[in-house]
């Protein structure tokens, strides 16, 4: 064989050869960067969350899809990795969290010194402001001190629920928004305190024709909802933080929030 032939095929292998080393270690530092994240399986971010509860995470024509949904697939790709979702049922979802059914839970959860006890949260993603939604032609109800003794429609153990209890309101448990927005409609009671994102949701496909809405985030903070880990999920919990941070930097997180909210209720 020609010497100049050998030299030739001879720098193809190093060069052939130089090539797989540098992807493997590509591969091996990718690799690395989420080994030591603790999860469940390997390269796969597993998501706990209900997929029943539109617009956060749901199915449409048998696909699970939703707020929730694509920010997990999101979250997961920033980070380099595959999301896995499993639905839950709500009485169960954050205990799944506890057994290691799943890394992370994205089922709108409100951060709250009670949770911190036992979970680690990350940066919000929601700021769940709250309405004041009442009977336009029946209700004179402008404030949130006005509603002391008044019937109002909420969730049992909802975070609406301790709203409406603290500012004195009287309880008639309601089953989901839609059902709190027909019992003012048919009068049964004065009105609901829910959150912004709900009432956005809600309007996209209903008429809202003889309801009032009062924004009273001015009298009660908003609630800050987070993702949930297990206590020893530091790290993943950090690299959850730095993910959202792009999301949000580059717009991704405005985007999904006006694609089912139909307005902005990340800030």
């Amino acid at each position: 064989m020609n010497f100049r032939k050998i030299v030739k095929l001879g720098s193809v292998f190093i060069g052939a050869a130089l090539l797989t080393v540098g992807l493997s270690a590509c591969s091996s530092k990718s690799s690395s960067a989420t080994d030591n994240l603790g999860l469940n399986q390997k390269g796969t971010l597993t998501i706990g969350l209900e997929g029943t509860y539109a617009p956060y995470s749901y199915r449409k024509d048998g696909k699970l899809t939703g707020f929730e949904v694509e920010l997990g697939k999101a979250l997961a790709k920033q980070m380099g990795l595959k999301a896995k979702f499993v639905p839950t049922k709500w009485d169960g979802l954050v205990a799944g969290l506890g057994s290691n059914k799943y890394d992370v839970v994205l089922n709108n959860i409100t951060k709250t010194p009670e949770r911190a006890k036992s979970y680690l949260f990350s940066k919000p993603y929601i700021y769940s402001r709250y309405v004041l939604i009442t009977n336009k032609d029946k209700s004179n109800l402008n404030s949130l001190n006005d509603i002391k003794g008044q019937k109002f429609a909420e969730g049992t153990g909802t975070n609406n629920e301790q709203v409406a209890k603290k500012f004195g309101a009287t309880i008639v448990p309601s089953g989901d928004f839609t059902t709190s927005i027909a019992l003012i409609k048919q009068g049964r009671v004065a009105g609901t305190i829910n959150a912004r994102e709900a009432w956005l949701a809600y309007k996209k496909s209903n008429s809202t024709t003889g309801l009032k809405v009062k924004d009273v985030s001015s009298e009660q903070k908003a609630a800050q909802v987070v993702a949930l880990f297990n206590k020893k999920s530091t790290k993943l919990q950090q690299k959850t933080n730095q993910a959202l941070a792009k999301l949000r930097q580059n717009g991704t997180l405005t985007k999904l929030s006006k694609k089912y909210f139909n307005g902005d209720i990340t800030k």
